[in-house]
């Protein structure tokens, strides 16, 4: 069930993002605990964030400030993010799951409203489509929120960075992704090597996982890409609210 799960979830992620609205929630429902659950979603998540970068490497290309001013609110917000996660005591977290879960399913259904509304009010930008003279302090701030709520959760990160990046000036699209990508690896990768240090992941599921979103991301998005990409947004929204309401029904 896990390696359908993180297939499908694999194939996802390459077309419209939010795989891990799949795959977390069938690890809960499966019976892990929902914080070594988390964990080991995090984990299985850092090789696709590397290989989805290595397709717009070229993209980061003039873009160094935003590498150099992005880098340390990313990796201090996924590191706290983590610890706050270890923290938060295992029955409060898992009550608070089926309301992340929706949330963020939520988030999802409303990434392109969302990202076309920042648009409308971003900033001035260069030929490029690159913000012109950006204000780093209150975007560095907001990159420390969504990288603290990346490392405690994770899933809807990259809505809220596009749609922050897009706020601040960026049209193009592509270079947003890249940096995007970016930023995930350095939350994700953050996160993950404090969960392994703990010993919170469960390598077993890990393993399966990777090896899902893997074959997934090269075989399995061949078919998605057949399907509207409407169609697949909205079949993670369904799953998504689905397992929300089914561990919410399991809670009672």
């Amino acid at each position: 069930m896990l390696l359908v799960a993180s297939t499908i979830a694999g194939a996802i992620n390459s077309l419209a993002g939010g795989g891990s609205l799949i795959t977390f929630p069938i690890l809960v429902w499966l019976g892990r605990d929902p914080i070594l659950a988390n964990a080991t979603n995090t984990v299985s998540l850092s090789p696709g964030s590397v290989a989805a970068l290595h397709g717009f490497r070229r993209e980061l290309v003039g873009l160094r400030d935003w590498i150099v001013y992005g880098t340390l609110p990313s990796l201090a917000g996924g590191v706290l993010g983590a610890v706050l996660l270890l923290a938060t005591p295992a029955p409060f977290f898992a009550w608070l799951v089926p309301y992340l879960i929706l949330f963020a399913t939520v988030l999802f259904a409303l990434s392109e409203p969302i990202q076309r509304l920042a648009r409308r009010g971003s900033a001035a930008h260069d030929d490029r489509g690159v913000p012109r003279d950006p204000v780093w302090l209150p975007i560095m701030t907001y990159q420390l929120l969504v990288s603290v709520y990346g490392g405690y959760f994770g899933a809807g990160i990259g809505i809220m960075m596009l749609a922050g990046l897009a706020l601040v000036g960026f049209t193009a699209i592509h270079r947003a992704i890249a940096l995007r990508n970016y930023y995930a690896i350095l939350i994700n990768g953050i996160a993950a090597i404090y969960f392994i240090l703990f010993g919170t992941v469960r390598w077993s599921d890990a393993a399966v996982l990777t090896t899902g979103q893997v074959v997934g991301g090269f075989v399995g998005a061949r078919i998605a890409r057949r399907l509207p990409a409407a169609t697949v947004r909205w079949v993670v929204v369904m799953v998504g609210v689905a397992m929300a309401v089914s561990l919410l029904a399991r809670a009672e």
